[in-house]
């Protein structure tokens, strides 16, 4: 993994967030209607988008070279590990030695229909059932590995905060901040993360829903 911040760099951002306390903006009611709107919302999701669903499930098949769905262990709310679920959009062999490796935005180890499922975001579609079951919401920071998240502790601890909140389809940090292929990115993720933990709110999430939405049907690339 490519990392750029320099010694220095992680030493100033662990002085900044030093004894910091990040608190959540959003109250226990919020929170709950949040949840009952994911609920809903998934449920309703998973039903009409099933079309869909049949579509790119038949596509993997045709293309006939490993499992359609892929599951992979994530470290979700209050720190608990969940299968988070995609269709398949690598090659079968994409970490052959067993190492983690970061996605990158235009990544050789993409199939052919994994690349047209990548670029329309429907690679994400199975995670509809991730928000059915509570381990994701439709808002909030994407989830992370743990192998990635001990990087970055080692140089912002702050990252356990983000705990607080089930993992997120989108988040403001998805939308701007790309394709995290490198450590500096992922600290600003995380940077932009801690933010919206403070800052979070049903309207935040109303807008970060529609922005996610009109950059999709705009073909916009994030």
């Amino acid at each position: 993994m490519q990392t750029i911040t320099s010694t220095k760099t992680s030493v100033m951002i662990k002085e900044i967030y030093a004894d910091i306390a990040v608190t959540d903006g959003m109250c226990w009611a919020e929170r709950i209607i949040k949840r009952t709107a994911d609920l809903l919302l998934s449920l309703f999701g998973l039903v009409f988008l099933s079309p869909a669903f049949l579509i790119v499930y038949i596509m993997l098949k045709k293309q006939g070279d490993g499992p359609v769905i892929f599951r992979q262990e994530r470290i979700g709310y209050r720190g608990e590990p969940f299968y988070i679920l995609k269709f398949r959009t690598m090659r079968v062999d994409s970490e052959e030695n067993g190492m983690p490796r970061l996605a990158r935005k235009e990544d050789d180890r993409l199939t052919p229909v994994g690349r047209f499922l990548r670029e329309h975001h429907l690679d994400e579609l199975p995670q509809l059932y991730n928000v059915l079951k509570g381990d994701m919401s439709f808002v909030g920071p994407r989830p992370e590995r743990k192998y990635f998240i001990d990087k970055i502790m080692q140089i912002n601890p702050d990252y356990e905060y983000l705990y607080q909140m089930r993992p997120g389809l989108t988040s403001m940090a998805t939308i701007y901040n790309g394709y995290t292929d490198t450590m500096e990115k992922m600290l600003i993720r995380l940077q932009m993360d801690l933010e919206y933990l403070q800052n979070r709110s049903l309207w935040l999430d109303l807008k970060i829903v529609f922005t996610t939405v009109n950059f999709i049907i705009n073909g916009k690339k994030f």
